[in-house]
């Protein structure tokens, strides 16, 4: 008799979804909850592996800017502070639908590089998902300065991470090479707005899309009937 070789069965199929983000990003922290809902009320939810990859939506950003979101979007965007205003009430209520309480008002402006870097390190250490998750609130909800090398050590030691290895390792230049990798990757595929999800290779999905559209395209995937990538 031949060997039995039949294929893992639908219990046991894994589907890895990459996620380009960026901390510094609002519509990421929405994407990622309602990304977590869709993968909640998915069957298989239990089979789903999550890695996330770097991606700047401003890289020329300062490590600390001296002003406002409001008054920096306006700056980058070449809008009125009116305008402006009416754009972070929107998503501010996008937020508070998803149970986030983002504070634009006592927000720091800084370059996420260093955050991304945290997170690379928090990634090869387990820690991947919890550490995407503080930088974000850090950033959004509570007004830390994620810009700054103690106030990251900071979040990291709080999910055990061991915080003088990762201060040598920052001050040596380590996770640059890899958060650069993530964002060249990102230019290869034509992403250029985040967050972006890849489903097992076969099924992006741009923006923070409604809990039942990721929950759908993991179905879609899962069961092979994939419609569009």
């Amino acid at each position: 008799m031949s060997e039995n070789t039949a294929a893992p069965s639908a219990q046991d199929k894994r589907i890895r979804v990459d996620i380009f983000s960026d901390i510094a990003c609002p519509w990421c922290f929405i994407g990622k909850r309602r990304f977590e809902k869709g993968v909640e009320s998915f069957e298989y939810s239990q089979n789903v592996d999550v890695y996330w990859h770097s991606y700047q939506l401003d890289p020329s950003l300062p490590d600390n800017y001296d002003g406002s979101e409001a008054e920096y979007l306006s700056k980058m965007k070449g809008l009125g502070q009116e305008q402006v205003m009416q754009m972070l009430d929107h998503v501010t209520a996008q937020a508070a639908g998803e149970g986030l309480n983002y504070d634009f008002e006592n927000l720091k402006v800084a370059n996420s590089f260093t955050a991304l870097r945290v997170l690379e390190y928090a990634k090869q250490h387990g820690a991947g998902n919890e550490m995407k998750e503080a930088l974000l609130s850090a950033h959004f909800e509570k007004g830390l300065n994620t810009g700054d090398e103690e106030t990251l050590l900071q979040l990291a030691g709080q999910l055990g991470l061991d915080t003088d290895e990762l201060r040598t390792n920052l001050a040596s230049g380590a996770y640059a090479e890899e958060v650069n990798a993530d964002i060249a990757q990102a230019r290869e595929l034509g992403i250029s707005g985040v967050p972006f999800f890849i489903i097992d290779g076969k099924y992006g999905i741009s923006g923070a899309q409604p809990a039942e559209v990721f929950a759908n395209a993991l179905t879609q995937v899962h069961s092979g009937n994939v419609q569009g990538a």
